[in-house]
């Protein structure tokens, strides 16, 4: 198992329910230092009231939390415990650099794993569950020129008194887009916001049809090999009582798209021109799958060819992607984990059938 987030940590769970047992059967490492997953990196700012949903991992609650605590500490303290209760046993911080097919006995895969002190640690596999998520992979769109000031991704961010007295540019058409420019607003820093396309806000609750319906138009996508698509896109941007104040008084209104870079600022496709101090990228990210490379999963489309259960890999039996597509929401990642378990103990199965057959 690699990756230690929502995902990782629910197919974990169901693997033990299974019958495997961590550190003998089984391995779940994770490239973080503490547990929490990409959450761990999050911003002081960003508190638990402001969280766009938290689903309970499998056989486990999160129970209440101070909502002005923030988000990082909360779900650290989450993850941390369950890993503890249901004695995961994970190995961090083992960053694994690759996966490669081998044929080796009743295993399908090496894995190799760099970790403190320069340690190495390689290992041999049957199946593969991979939850490594989309953080080490912000994405900043090319624009022509050059921009003179400082730069930064969501991935970057620390606190929004950082850019007080600076003029700031948000980029971004996502939740984390609009969190920023409250944010800032809130600290008294002058910004202006950046959207491709027209903010489509959701006037509607998003309830569990809803993100069935979003999960479909995902699974379709990655089901033919597809890069998926960021969630907004798929579902639109939430309001509340904050966020239509914010739309009111004017902050939470986009400028349209950015056409060009200059070393002050930005031409925007409207033919005007700002001058800003610093450039957030809040524009996404991509799925952290560069372990993968020497499988050679990729699509050319860019994405990677999905089986009609969203988490086996069509092009490498035996590997199965979690919190990828249809799965990248808390929710979607605890019932991913299920199915990859499931599937991974399956997988597993047939191979010894194959092997003590020959």
């Amino acid at each position: 198992m690699i990756g230690a987030g929502q995902a990782g940590l629910s197919a974990a769970y169901f693997l033990v329910r299974a019958g495997l047992t961590p550190g003998v059967d089984m391995e779940v490492l994770d490239a973080n230092p503490t547990p929490g997953g990409a959450w761990s990196h999050r911003w002081d700012a960003l508190t638990f009231d402001h969280v766009n949903g938290l689903h309970d991992l499998p056989d486990s609650a999160i129970g209440p939390a101070d909502p002005a605590e923030p988000a990082r500490e909360v779900v650290k303290r989450y993850y941390g415990r369950y890993e503890n209760e249901k004695s995961l046993k994970v190995q961090r911080p083992w960053r694994v650099r690759s996966v490669e097919t081998v044929d080796d006995g009743d295993a399908r895969f090496r894995v190799t794993a760099d970790g403190p002190d320069g340690a190495t640690r390689v290992y041999l596999a049957g199946a593969v569950v991979s939850g490594t998520g989309t953080w080490d992979r912000p994405y900043v769109p090319w624009y022509p020129g050059r921009f003179g000031g400082r730069q930064l991704t969501t991935r970057d961010f620390t606190t929004p008194t950082d850019f007080v007295g600076r003029r700031v540019l948000v980029v971004g058409g996502g939740i984390s887009a609009i969190q920023f420019v409250m944010l800032f607003d809130e600290s008294g820093v002058d910004t202006l916001w950046s959207t491709r396309t027209p903010p489509r806000w959701r006037d509607c609750p998003f309830d569990t049809n809803a993100g069935r319906e979003v999960e479909m138009r995902v699974a379709a996508r990655t089901r033919a090999g597809l890069r998926p698509r960021s969630v907004v896109a798929e579902t639109g941007l939430p309001t509340s009582p904050a966020v239509l104040d914010a739309i009111d008084r004017g902050v939470l209104v986009s400028r349209g798209p950015v056409r060009a870079l200059t070393d002050d600022g930005v031409d925007f496709a409207d033919g005007t021109h700002e001058r800003v101090d610093v450039i957030l990228w809040a524009t996404g990210f991509r799925a952290s799958l560069g372990h993968l490379a020497p499988l050679g999963i990729r699509e050319r489309t860019g994405g990677v060819l999905m089986a009609d259960d969203d988490v086996s890999v069509v092009k490498a039996p035996g590997l199965f992607l979690v919190g990828y597509g249809r799965s990248a929401s808390t929710l979607g990642a605890t019932r991913a984990g299920r199915r990859a378990a499931r599937e991974a103990m399956l997988a597993t199965e047939r191979r010894d059938r194959a092997i003590s057959s020959r």
